[in-house]
Order: C-alpha cells, then structure tokens, then sequence
C-alpha cells in the first residue's frame, strides 16, 4: 500500500478535515466513549490539535482517503511530546499505519528538539488486568504482572519501544485507570548512571 505523511493543517480541504473528525469519533467509540463521541466535540479535539505549537500529522492512501492521524502536545517547555490523539480507520488496523504515524510523531518531534514522547493509555472498559483493581496497592506488582483482555493498545506501544512508567489509578472512575507510557527518541546519557 502507498501511503504518504504529511501535516495536517487548519487550511486542510473540508472534506480532510471532516474525515479527521469523524476517524475520532468512530476511533475511540470502544475505548474511551466519552471522549470525542460525537463530531462536535471531535471537531473542537481537531482544531485544538491543528494549533500551530502541535504537530499533526496524517497518513493518506493513494487516492487521498486520510487512513489515520496523530497529534502531538508540547510539554515540560519543549522537551517532551504528548503523543494525543492517534486513530486509524479500522479496516486499515494491522497494516502498519499505526506503526508508521508513531514513528513520524517521534522524528518530528526530535526535530523540533524533543527527547521522549508520552502518552497515557486509559483503560475505561475492562481491557487490561489493570482495571477493577486498587493500584494503590502494590502498583508495581499488577503492572508487572499486566495482561491484555480485549485489544487495548498498550501491546501496540510497547511494540513500538514504548514502556509503561506509572499509571493513575481510578482516572477515568472507580477501579478505570490511566496508563502511562513513555520512549526516549534522543538517546543521551543520563548522569549518575554509570557504572563505578
């Protein structure tokens, strides 16, 4: 499959940007409904990512049908990148898109002097083993001890080189955490960290 990156931009063709919007709504319908669920909303999520301190970028087939976007935030002054939103149309899930549209957030961001990208992955629909727990207790241990019940996509970053690094529990509601993931994309020697 032929598939171009670019960004994405307020100036957009209506029908790119409409596409955008409506990949949201659809998108996170069964991971996290509340957010986005309806085009509106999606719309106002949209433009708030096409600020121009964000990178949004999309991946396009061929004929120009936007397969999928990602968005990412500036934070801790430039230094770290949000990785906030990213949806793929479903029937393009498995195919690389995904995959793809992380790799270019992390060279953009590199570019524009970034050293790790973020992102939270919340678990609001009993997904992971993570939910219905009390992570206040012995945190380390249930995210050591993590599983995958119904295709959340922390598989999917980690498989990108992300690692999870914390989670806020009860985020999104009783026993409904958020989960925290995170990958250095300009590897620089910590200090302190060598060896005696």
């Amino acid at each position: 499959m032929n598939i171009s990156l670019r960004t994405l931009t307020p100036k957009d063709p209506e029908a790119v940007l409409h596409q955008a919007a409506l990949l949201l709504v659809e998108g996170f319908r069964d991971m996290a409904p509340e957010f986005c669920p309806d085009l509106p909303s999606a719309r106002e999520e949209l433009a708030e990512g096409l600020k121009a301190e964000r990178i949004c970028r999309g991946a396009f087939d061929g004929g120009g049908l936007l397969l999928g976007w990602v968005g990412g935030i500036p934070q801790y002054e430039g230094r770290t990148f949000e990785l906030h939103p990213i949806v793929v149309r479903r029937e393009f899930w498995g195919q690389g898109v995904g995959s793809l549209l992380v790799k270019d957030l992390e060279e953009q961001a590199a570019q524009r002097g970034g050293c790790v990208v973020f992102l939270g992955t919340d678990d609001e629909m009993d997904k992971t083993s993570l939910s219905r727990v009390d992570l206040f207790h012995n945190t380390w241990e249930h995210i050591k001890r993590i599983k995958n019940y119904r295709r959340h996509p922390y598989e999917f970053y980690q498989k990108q080189g992300y690692a999870i690094v914390g989670v806020l529990p009860d985020a999104n509601g009783p026993g409904k955490p958020d989960i925290f993931m995170a990958k250095r994309i300009r590897p620089e020697p910590v200090k302190g960290d060598e060896k005696p």
